[in-house]
C-alpha cells in the first residue's frame, strides 16, 4: 500500500520533532516543504555544504565564458586581416651562409601568377623594416615601414580616409610615394592636411599620397601606426646591399583574396599547380605552407579546447567535492534524525518514503547551491569581460550543463544516505537518543 504524508495532522513530540500521517497518496509539495524545512533549519550548514557546488556551477561557467571569448577574438582578429583570404607562406632566404642555394622559396614576382588565377581577385604581399621619419619637424625613429603591392587596400580591408594608395604603375617604377596610417598622419602633421607633403624615410624623400582610415591593432600589428609604400622601393632603398644577394626579393606571405563565389579547395589546388609548375618541382616538394582564414581559426580553436578541457576538469573537481560535502551532512543529518525516522516509520512511512524524503533534501541542497553558483557566475563573467584584456561571452548551454551537472550531482551523492535512512530498523530507531 502506498503512502503520503498529510501536513494537516501533526502534533508536537520531543525535541521539537514533528510527527506526519500517512493516508495513502504519495504527495510531492509536502515531500518539498518538508524537505526545504529541513534545509533551512539549519541555515549556516546548509550554506558551507552548498559553497562546492557554488563554487563548482560558477566557475563552470565563468571559465566557459572566458574560453568562448577568446575563441571569438581569434576569430574577430583573423578575420580583420581581410575577407576570404588565402595564406601563402613560404621560406625565407636563398643560400646564403649555410643554406641551400637550390630550395626553391617564395618571391615577390609569384604574386603575379597567382593573381592570374581564376577565382582570385587580389594578392597582397608584404615586406617591413624599421625606420627614422622625419616630416614637418618632427623625428620618429623606429617606424614600422610596409613595403606592399596596390591590391593592399582591398585584400587587408584597409580603408583609405584622404588622397589615395599607390597603383600599379608607381609599383612597376618604384615610385617615391607613401601612404600614412590614422596615428603616424597625426604624429607627423598634427591638424595639417598631409597630402602632397614630403617625409624622408632613413635617406629616402618619399612624397605623401594617402592616409588610411582608422583601423587599430589587429592581431599583433597596429595599421594606424605604420606608413606603407612599394614593396619594390623598400627592396631598392630599404634592403641593406649586403643582404640583398641573399635576399634578392624573397618574401614571407603572399595574400591572395578569393572571389566569394569560388570553390576555395580548387583554388587553393590551381595556386599549387601554377607555384610547382614556377618553381619546377613537385606538389609533394612545395617548401610552402597554404592556410585559409578557417584553418587558422580551427588551429587556435584547438588551443583553446585544450584549455576549456583542463578548466572544465578544475570546474568538475570543485562540484566533486560539493557533492562529497552534500553525502556528508546528509549522513550527519540521518544520525541527527534517527529517532525522528523512526517515528515516521511508526506512523506508517514506508522505506520508500523515507529514502525520497532525503534524496529530496539532498537534491534541493544541490539545486539551491546550483542556482546561486549560476548568478554568481554570470557575473563573475560579466565582471571579468568588462574589467580584462579578454572578453567574455556567455553561453548559453554552459547555463544549462551547470544547472545538471548540479542537480546530478545531488541525486547521486544523496541516494547513499537517504538509502541508509530508508534502511533504519524502525525499533531501533525509536530507541535512538
Amino acid at each position: 500500500m502506498t503512502t503520503s504524508i498529510n501536513s494537516r495532522q501533526q502534533e508536537p513530540i520531543a525535541n521539537d520533532e514533528i510527527v506526519l500521517q500517512f493516508d495513502g497518496i504519495i504527495n510531492p509539495i509536502e515531500i518539498f516543504r518538508i524537505a526545504w524545512e529541513g534545509v533551512v533549519r539549519n541555515k549556516v550548514r546548509s550554506f558551507l555544504t552548498m559553497l562546492g557546488v557554488i563554487i563548482g556551477v560558477a566557475a563552470v561557467i565563468v571559465m566557459i565564458s572566458i574560453s568562448a571569448g577568446t575563441e571569438a577574438q581569434i576569430a574577430a582578429q583573423i578575420q580583420g586581416l581581410g575577407s576570404n583570404l588565402v595564406f601563402i607562406q613560404g621560406t625565407f632566404g636563398r643560400g646564403g651562409p649555410g643554406g641551400n642555394n637550390n630550395q626553391p622559396t617564395l618571391v615577390y614576382d609569384d604574386t603575379a601568377v597567382i593573381q592570374d588565377i581564376n577565382g582570385v581577385v587580389g594578392t597582397a604581399v608584404e615586406q617591413t623594416t624599421s625606420q627614422t621619419v622625419q616630416a614637418n619637424g618632427q623625428t620618429l625613429t623606429e617606424v614600422s615601414i610596409v613595403g606592399t603591392t596596390s591590391d593592399f587596400p582591398s585584400v587587408r580591408q584597409v580603408e583609405i580616409a584622404n588622397g589615395r594608395f599607390f597603383n600599379e604603375t608607381e609599383l612597376d617604377r618604384e615610385a617615391k610615394v607613401a601612404v600614412l596610417g590614422h596615428t603616424i598622419a597625426t604624429d607627423l602633421f598634427g591638424e595639417d592636411d598631409p597630402i602632397g607633403q614630403t617625409l624622408i624615410i632613413g635617406t629616402t624623400q618619399l612624397t605623401v599620397i594617402g592616409v588610411a582610415d582608422e583601423k587599430g591593432v589587429v592581431g599583433n600589428t597596429d595599421f594606424d601606426s605604420q606608413i606603407y609604400t612599394t614593396i619594390t622601393l623598400l627592396f631598392e632603398k630599404f634592403v641593406p646591399t649586403r643582404f640583398r644577394q641573399f635576399v634578392g626579393n624573397n618574401v614571407r606571405l603572399i595574400y591572395a583574396e578569393i572571389d566569394e563565389g569560388a570553390e576555395m579547395d580548387s583554388v587553393i589546388q590551381q595556386i599549387e599547380l601554377k607555384l610547382a609548375s614556377t618553381k619546377d618541382i613537385g606538389i609533394d616538394e612545395l617548401p610552402f605552407v597554404i592556410q585559409t582564414q578557417q584553418d587558422i581559426i580551427d588551429t587556435q580553436g584547438a588551443t583553446t579546447e585544450a584549455f576549456r578541457n583542463l578548466l572544465a576538469w578544475v570546474a568538475g573537481v570543485s562540484l566533486l567535492v560539493g557533492g562529497i560535502g552534500i553525502m556528508n551532512i546528509m549522513l550527519v543529518s540521518v544520525t541527527e534524525r534517527t529517532r525522528e525516522i523512526g517515528i515516521r516509520q511508526s506512523v506508517g512511512a514506508t522505506p520508500t518514503d523515507i529514502r525520497l524524503q532525503f534524496l529530496t533534501e539532498a537534491f534541493l541542497l544541490s539545486l539551491t547551491g546550483g542556482i546561486i553558483g549560476i548568478v554568481l557566475g554570470i557575473i563573475g563573467a560579466l565582471l571579468f569581460g568588462n574589467n580584462a584584456d579578454t572578453p567574455t561571452v556567455i553561453v548559453p548551454s554552459s547555463i544549462l550543463l551547470a544547472f545538471g551537472s548540479a542537480a546530478a550531482v545531488g541525486i547521486f551523492f544523496g541516494f547513499f544516505p537517504a538509502n541508509q535512512a530508508a534502511q533504519l530498523d524502525p525499533i531501533e530507531a525509536l530507541r535512538h537518543e
